[in-house]
């Protein structure tokens, strides 16, 4: 069994309050909460009929840990919390949810001050300890989900991938969302990973599927809150001619993605997410992860910045190539920030003139978590 890179974490931090923990469905959450648990009655999931009574009821079991997996679920969730937080007792509360428990809040009473919220990502080359190109092509091909990567086949985590997305379209969605046309909706999971690594155009996508602009922002919306899909803005600074308006999309499941050179780059954008969300959850940290592009065709692929400004430049390669243009660019006006190029497939390990970084991937994605 794998120990999660938040286990510590979430431990050390349900000693002084509530600790919500969300991520993509069948990421690891409940495993996770399980292990915390000394006692098993404490774990009550609002998917379950019997828990969903007894969380009702609140006939709550008398244990040193409760553990509420979907409550996000039921309608008046944070109201019931802060009355359990607030009132008599000393149990521990850890909140699980395969959606941003942020966002579905539903109105009611504010939790401010009473919880933290920890973001479990899929596993990546750090928290696995890769070591090798071959294992990096293990998780390409496999994706970061525990299942279907410790299955280790690639037939087993096809399908799972496409019984993943039937079940969030069909149980995940409609529990928390009003969608008309589901039909519609999954036409449009089914195009995302075409255009993964690309600035989304909105009004393209809504001509394709015959839906409103409005529309297919909501589901876009929909997607991200329910960590299917994960957006990017572009960076900008005064001096650069940068595009700020359009986003790129990923796919926290990047073997969805089937042109190698797109998933590798997703790959590297959930591994990059998955530490930036690490800095803020854990650290505290004003840290972003953005994307450059410029009126002129310049881009590089990511841009980590903390309090805003650029702190390094990362742009992918299937396998050696010389060092990108984008990247001279934006190296040579924030010479401050560390920049890489990064190869799936290459061998190649220098410092460039340009003082850019060129690495095999699996270097520099050991150092993250």
């Amino acid at each position: 069994m794998i120990t999660r890179y938040l286990e510590k974490q979430v431990g050390d931090d349900l000693k002084s309050k509530m600790v919500f923990v969300g991520g993509p469905r069948q990421v690891g959450k409940t495993t996770l909460a399980r292990q915390l648990l000394s006692d098993e009655r404490g774990y009550l999931s609002y998917d379950v009929p019997e828990h969903r009574e007894q969380i009702l009821r609140r006939e709550l079991p008398d244990v040193p840990l409760l553990v509420f997996d979907e409550i996000h679920k039921y309608r008046r969730w944070r109201n019931y919390l802060k009355g359990l937080y607030d009132g008599p007792g000393t149990q521990r509360i850890l909140v699980t949810g395969s959606a941003r428990l942020e966002h579905y809040r539903f109105g009611g009473d504010s939790l401010q001050g009473r919880y933290h919220y920890l973001r479990l990502h899929p596993l990546s080359v750090a928290e696995l300890d890769l070591r090798t190109p071959e294992d990096l092509s293990d998780l390409l091909l496999l994706g970061g989900f525990p299942e279907p990567f410790l299955a280790g086949s690639e037939r087993s985590a096809r399908r799972w991938s496409r019984s993943y997305r039937d079940r969030l379209v069909r149980e995940e969605i409609t529990s928390l969302e009003r969608v008309n046309d589901l039909g519609q909706l999954e036409l449009l999971m089914l195009r995302l990973p075409e255009v993964v690594g690309s600035p989304l155009s909105i009004n393209s996508l809504s001509g394709d599927l015959q839906v409103s602009h409005k529309t297919l922002s909501r589901w876009l919306s929909i997607l991200e809150n329910l960590y299917a899909i994960f957006r990017i803005p572009p960076f900008g600074a005064p001096r650069l001619r940068a595009l700020k308006k359009a986003q790129k999309h990923y796919q926290y499941d990047w073997t969805l993605v089937a042109k190698k050179g797109q998933r590798f780059e997703n790959l590297v954008a959930a591994q990059l997410l998955k530490w930036v969300h690490h800095q803020q959850d854990v650290e505290g940290l004003d840290m972003e992860l953005r994307y450059f592009r410029d009126v002129d065709g310049r881009e590089v692929d990511f841009v980590l910045t903390l309090n805003r400004k650029p702190i390094t430049l990362i742009e992918c390669k299937w396998s050696d190539a010389k060092v990108d243009r984008g990247l001279r660019y934006l190296k040579k006006r924030f010479p401050s920030a560390d920049a890489w190029q990064l190869s799936a497939t290459g061998t190649k390990h220098y410092r460039s003139p340009d003082d850019i970084r060129v690495s095999p991937a699996i270097d520099y994605l050991r150092t993250l978590v």
